[in-house]
């Protein structure tokens, strides 16, 4: 998997490379950005490259860039799910875009190539997805992506600030996902 790219009609998905740190540093150090997907704003540029470092390293973290520019705007993975943990062929899809790009449709591009990458090319049984209940934005992603809303973990997620937090939980079957029409996706 460390050498495919995917590739939408504004986007690249690949794996980060070192030279990604400014931009990454960029969107994960706003405010804005960490805290709706659970984790604290990136504090110093040496704080991105460790970060950055592992996702180099692993296998399920994936640089969103846009086309036009070449420029990483975002981050998208597929995870081992948590609450699935004992389930191999079952992932979680995650992802968090630059607050200067919200609102342009960039995330639901981006996450629609990433599901028919898991059922077509990876063998996904099952494709879970989360959001805390106050993100709205993430929510409106799930849903235009055609995710089934499982329901809602009430205080499950301790943030790093020390608020529990809601976690909305959807999936996607393979079956689900060839029966909506897997073009739709791509």
């Amino acid at each position: 998997m460390n050498n495919i790219r995917l590739e939408t009609e504004r986007l690249f998905i690949r794996r980060f490379e070192p030279g990604d740190l400014a931009d990454f540093y960029e969107y994960a150090s706003r405010p804005e950005v960490g805290p709706p997907a659970g984790w604290k704003p990136h504090e110093s540029i040496e704080e991105s490259c460790r970060i950055l470092e592992s996702f180099i390293s692993g296998q399920d973290v994936w640089a969103i860039v846009l086309k036009e520019t070449g420029k990483v705007i975002g981050s998208m993975g597929l995870h081992e799910d948590s609450h699935r943990s004992s389930s191999p062929d079952v992932k979680m899809l995650g992802y968090v875009l630059s607050a200067d790009y919200w609102g342009r449709g960039i995330m639901t591009e981006a996450a629609r190539r990433m599901i028919a990458f898991a059922f077509e090319d990876c063998g996904v049984e099952l494709l879970s997805v989360q959001h805390f209940s106050f993100n709205s934005r993430s929510r409106r992603v799930i849903e235009k992506c055609g995710f089934t809303y499982e329901g809602t973990l009430r205080r499950c997620f301790l943030r790093y600030d020390g608020e529990w937090l809601d976690e909305c939980c959807y999936s996607m079957t393979r079956a689900e996902y060839f029966l909506e029409g897997a073009e739709e996706f791509c």
